[in-house]
């Protein structure tokens, strides 16, 4: 048997050290960040309990802004930070250097304070976080015999420099945005396919962990492209039924007996050029989760077999006599209005309240503006990976840019025009996503057409009554905001994303 050189073994766990803290960084909230950084350093230092704490700047160093633990209960959560605030703490914090003892019990700089005699605290390793420090680490008795050795106290201190790197990032990002109301929601399932972080999507994500956790029907609202599909699939993949199937059925455009048969199925010569057994989508969902899209243009015969269903979980192939029975949870979508569709007679009133025991509305993407810089930049990259293109930025006239404009398609707009904004950038050779390539300029001459779309109509129409406000209040931003209903902020961006410049007098 081989034996591996100590210097190799040590390049080895510096290597997968800084790798698994690259993966780390690419989080975007702190919490999570430092709690899988937390289990890290207590797994490679192979200690057995572990606290790491962030400072509140505001506050001063005796008051933890951000504080978490690992393999404690609560008694001993509450004892490290006896420990760690009155003494080891402010003893690495004051000298910006590691802590390091065999046992604090027994140490003549800690030995003397009542919290280290009561809980007769062992061998630690204390390392601040940055320089000036804005945090520490704090690792308490080892796995194996003995106290932390001195390769522990490099390969900590290396991961500290590291990891005030990400942390002071994800400490920026968090004064720049605020809080992240959907954070207590996502701690409690899993939505790593949801991007944003607004209030509107908070309250998506709160009635998402309520259906998640139970086995009743779903009906998800709001206008197109809003994502409906998406969280229809988040509710499944939290459910009890994630391990089983999850399949589609849109429901535009379908005559009755085509909506019947995929709904349903069908049995051996029900319908001419029936010639053998076909297989509904119930059939296929079994077990799992039926997600109905635009169920408000299910014709109405089908709807009274799909109440049926709803309602005994029995269901019969277009042609069969026989009754099924199918263990299958349905959610529906739709983006029209059902209790107009009652009120004109194409929707049943009896099936809508049986679909609607949980309502998820969606919100429009006018509604969660804040998220538009988010959702640019996932589209950005995941077009880059799906064209097999360099990684492109959007610069900050195109994410402004962006911001000014109205998305009447909403999220799926937005990821339309990325992926073409991607291409034209890719084939320049440019490394980033410029306002041109989202909104690029028809070409002049004969040929030029005549029309100009949706989009681009609101466009215009947007920049001329900005300007036009502007002149009038002679480029008083407050006064422009108060006359157009808008935040200042919100001039402003709009401003830069249009490009205008005041007109030298």
């Amino acid at each position: 048997m081989e034996v591996v050189p100590p210097d190799v073994v040590n390049l080895q766990q510096e290597r997968d050290l800084y790798r698994n803290l690259l993966e780390l960084g690419g989080k975007d909230e702190i919490e999570p960040f430092l709690e899988e950084a937390l289990s890290l350093i207590v797994r490679i230092s192979s200690a057995q309990q572990g606290y790491l704490e962030i400072l509140d700047a505001q506050s001063g160093s005796d008051t933890p802004g951000l504080w978490m633990a690992h393999g404690c209960y609560d008694e001993d959560v509450e004892a490290i930070r006896a420990v760690v605030s009155r003494g080891v703490l402010g003893a690495a914090i004051a000298s910006g250097q590691t802590v390091v003892s065999t046992s604090v019990l027994e140490d003549p700089r800690f030995s003397s304070r009542r919290s280290v005699q009561r809980n007769k605290t062992g061998a630690v390793l204390c390392a601040p976080i940055g320089h000036p420090p804005l945090g520490v680490v704090y690792l308490q008795d080892r796995v194996g015999p003995g106290s932390f050795s001195e390769e522990d106290r490099h390969r900590v201190e290396r991961f500290t420099r590291h990891l005030a790197i990400f942390a002071d990032r994800l400490l920026l990002r968090r004064q720049q945005h605020g809080p992240d109301p959907t954070l207590p929601f996502r701690r409690l399932i899993r939505t790593e396919s949801v991007i944003g972080r607004s209030a509107a999507m908070a309250r998506v994500l709160e009635q998402v962990a309520v259906a998640a956790s139970c086995d009743i029907a779903v009906l998800i609202t709001g206008p197109s492209g809003t994502g409906k599909t998406q969280v229809a699939r988040v509710v499944h993949d939290n459910s009890e039924r994630a391990r089983k199937p999850f399949v589609e059925l849109n429901c535009a455009n379908l005559q009755e007996t085509l909506a019947e048969r995929e709904l349903f199925g069908a049995v051996r010569g029900a319908f001419s050029g029936a010639d053998k057994l076909m297989k509904g989508k119930i059939d296929a969902a079994e077990g799992g989760t039926l997600f109905l899209d635009e169920i408000g243009e299910l014709p109405l015969g089908v709807q009274a077999k799909l109440l049926q269903f709803l309602q005994s979980k029995q269901y019969f192939r277009l042609g069969d006599t026989s009754p099924l029975v199918a263990d299958v949870r349905v959610i529906a979508a739709t983006n029209s209005d059902l209790e107009a569709a009652v009120a004109r007679k194409t929707f049943r009133d009896d099936l809508r309240y049986r679909l609607e025991v949980l309502p998820i509305p969606m919100p429009a993407l006018s509604e969660r503006r804040e998220d538009i810089p988010a959702l640019a930049e996932h589209f950005c990259a995941r077009a880059c990976e799906a064209q097999k293109r360099p990684r492109l930025r959007l610069s900050p006239g195109a994410m402004l840019a962006m911001q000014a404009v109205e998305w009447p398609g909403n999220i799926r707009e937005i990821a339309n025009k990325v992926e073409a904004a991607v291409a034209r950038a890719g084939v320049e050779g440019v490394s980033q996503v410029d306002r041109r390539h989202l909104f690029p300029s028809r070409v002049s001459g004969p040929a030029r057409p005549q029309w100009l779309s949706y989009h681009e109509a609101t466009r215009q129409f947007q920049r001329q009554l900005l300007e036009k406000t502007l002149e009038e209040t002679n480029w008083n931003i407050s006064e422009c905001a108060e006359r157009l209903e808008l935040s200042r902020a919100h001039v402003y961006n709009l401003i830069a994303g249009f490009g205008i410049e005041r007109k030298k007098s």
